[in-house]
């Protein structure tokens, strides 16, 4: 294998996600050099393929709506919010977060074409100190791929339709009516096809680079780092790199992020860190755990190797694989939630279900799983993408002509199964859910019209059940940091150098969200803090 010269600049960005972007964005506004190197050959990684749901606390738009907001209310939130203990370890990232993300809003604004928008949903945990009815959840707006030129084609596409915006999709009834809100929707559909016009990941990972290459960034793809370099002080350097079958080295000034994704295409890793079933992973198969390794290999403590985004899903084809495709299936009236024993063990509507999922015993190990979503006919009718998934994957969907029949085919007790269904039945006929207090209205659907409230018997045949296991969109583990972003070893000393934000930190956040973006919104603000700090960094 031949190698090349070594290649200089100031800062060295490991990944092409929204952390890695912004990151890129703000350290090359402030002056600096900036190199974007991406492993696979197309750009934005995992948030490319997301929602782009946004959460952050008391902004420019929250304001300009008249929302009333703070970052110390924020704050609160979130520390009630927050696992037992992780205050202890979390709580000045915490605030580093909610001083910081208003102001990287603001920045990203200004700095590319990136414009994002409110949308209605409340803060889900409203009952904690510091909740809002609205103003922390947003979205972009959409961009064409156009904006990039031909590179644009060059962002990776999702396994959901970028054609909507989040917005749609929350304001609209898209996933129970797919075709009569697409002709709804058909004159501004039409349009950002002709256009190569986007929503979701595509706008904001398209906003992002053109922000960068107007700002001079070099955005190189193909190119994974395989080691990072060092000192005789153990500062880190930069990295050695290896594109299309050449190895160099890439020195940085200021400093390395790695912004490298999450672990969960690694199946080592994956098993020794979520034992037991994994139903689908919603993420680019590059998401191998490099930016991990190679911190750890340079003496990085490594924290929250258990946590993930872990989001209800159903299977979707993608470049030859089966992929994640996140829809809240299970909350639709007729079905239940039940554990490998046949019975229902949680309000199918709590937020934060992946975690309950995710509970495990002393030993490490699932508590609930397998899990199943138990239905019957009606979903077929009300849920048209609960049938075009099943062509996916035809083992996802179980179906019987009895409940008795269907316990058989996944491995539950039939007494069982059929007892907790007519539980269920008797708690829609008397229309008061009494074991799990699950919401017989049906106005949830006010907000967001993915999701379907009340209680309707399951009672038609076919029987249903679906695999609800754990859909891992990434994980959030990784390097522990500090609340400037630089990586530390296990003494809590910082690695000099080295940095790290995105799903491949030590998440502050973990599996336990606070908002439906509380993925995104974090991941761009640890990479503006990162880059600021790189900027007051002297070598």
């Amino acid at each position: 294998m031949s190698t090349l010269p070594p290649i200089d600049t100031d800062v060295l960005v490991l990944g092409s996600g929204s952390a890695g972007l912004t990151a890129a964005l703000a350290a090359a506004v402030g002056g600096l050099s900036v190199t974007v190197l991406e492993k696979a050959e197309v750009l934005g990684g995992t948030s490319a393929m997301s929602g782009a749901g946004t959460w952050i606390p008391a902004s420019h738009h929250a304001r300009a709506a008249g929302i009333e907001d703070s970052p110390g209310e924020a704050l609160a939130y979130i520390r009630a919010a927050a696992p037992e203990g992780w205050a202890k370890t979390e709580d000045a990232l915490w605030q580093r977060f909610v001083a910081t993300a208003p102001e990287m809003l603001e920045f990203v604004e200004a700095h590319s074409p990136l414009r994002f928008a409110l949308t209605p949903e409340p803060d889900p945990l409203r009952d904690l100190p510091g909740a809002k009815p609205r103003g922390r959840m947003m979205s972009p707006l959409p961009l064409s791929r156009w904006q990039l030129g031909w590179l644009g084609f060059s962002v990776r596409r999702s396994t959901i339709p970028e054609v909507f915006t989040y917005h749609e999709a929350v304001e609209t009834d898209l996933y129970h009516h797919p075709i009569r809100t697409a002709l709804q929707l058909w004159p501004r559909l039409l349009w950002r096809v002709l256009t190569s016009t986007g929503g979701k990941g595509t706008a904001l990972i398209i906003g992002l680079l053109r922000g960068c290459l107007d700002s001079g960034c070099r955005i190189e793809r193909g190119a994974r780092a395989l080691s990072l370099t060092t000192d005789g002080t153990g500062a880190v350097t930069g990295a050695i790199v290896e594109q299309r079958g050449v190895r160099r080295e890439y020195r940085a000034r200021r400093g390395v992020l790695i912004a490298t994704g999450g672990f969960e295409w690694d199946t080592s890793l994956l098993q020794r860190h979520f034992p037991g079933p994994v139903d689908y992973l919603g993420s680019p198969d590059s998401n191998t755990g490099d930016g991990q390794k190679m911190a750890a290999a340079v003496g990085a403590a490594l924290a929250h190797m258990d946590q993930a985004t872990l989001t209800p899903s159903i299977p979707k084809r993608y470049q030859g694989k089966i992929l994640a495709m996140p829809v809240p299936f299970h909350t639709e009236p007729n079905a239940i939630l039940v554990n490998r024993k046949g019975k229902r063990f949680v309000n199918e509507l709590r937020f934060n279900i992946g975690e309950l999922i995710d509970s495990r015993d002393a030993d490490g190990q699932p508590q609930h799983l397998p899990a199943w979503v138990i239905s019957d006919a009606a979903m077929l009718r009300r849920l048209p993408l609960v049938r075009w998934a099943a062509r996916h994957d035809p083992a996802w969907l179980r179906r019987a002509d009895s409940i008795e029949a269907l316990a058989a085919k996944i491995g539950i007790d039939p007494a069982t199964l059929r007892a907790t269904v007519e539980r269920f039945n008797a708690a829609a006929a008397a229309g008061e859910d009494e074991e799990f207090g699950r919401p017989a209205r049906r106005d949830a659907a006010a907000i967001d019209k993915r999701r379907r409230a009340g209680l309707d018997p399951i009672a038609t045949a076919p029987f249903l059940a679906m695999p609800f296991n754990r859909s891992i969109l990434a994980t959030k583990g990784g390097p522990r940091t500090n609340d400037q972003a630089e990586v530390l070893r296990a003494d809590g000393s910082v690695i000099p150098g080295l940095f790290c934000a995105g799903v491949a930190m030590a998440n502050p956040l973990g599996t336990r969200s606070v908002g439906a973006g509380t993925t995104i919104g974090p991941n761009m603000t640890w990479g503006y803090v990162a880059a600021k700090r790189m900027l007051a960094r002297n070598r």
